[in-house]
């Protein structure tokens, strides 16, 4: 669900500082758009919607997340929005938010 080896090559990247500023900026602007995903999911954005936070999970090793963000954003560029189903992959980024704030009070990412 969590690619540690990624989290670790990010901090060492960025700097244990700079990685928290990283975290916060993801958590929130992934939040954003899964806050407007469960309220007021738009078919004509919704492949767009998904490649962005698919990207930013990527990043933060949310692997299991961004596999099923790329599963729906693949539907929706095949012009099959409509088979989306948003619940699974709304709850996903949930257990992985949770799965890496817990790893990382651990210290997964040291």
């Amino acid at each position: 669900m969590i690619d540690w080896v990624q989290i670790k090559a990010l901090r060492d990247d960025v700097g244990a500082e700079d990685f928290e500023e990283v975290v916060e900026i993801f958590i929130e602007e992934v939040a954003e758009i899964v806050d407007r995903l469960r309220s007021a999911p738009r078919l004509e954005t919704l492949g767009a919607d998904l490649h962005a936070v698919k990207g930013s999970a990527l990043n933060l090793g949310f692997t299991h997340f961004a596999a099923l963000c790329q599963t729906g954003e693949t539907l929706a560029s095949e012009g099959r929005a409509d088979e989306i189903v948003l619940e699974p992959i709304l709850d996903a980024f949930e257990t992985s938010k949770t799965s890496f704030l817990s790893g990382l009070a651990e210290g997964a990412a040291a």
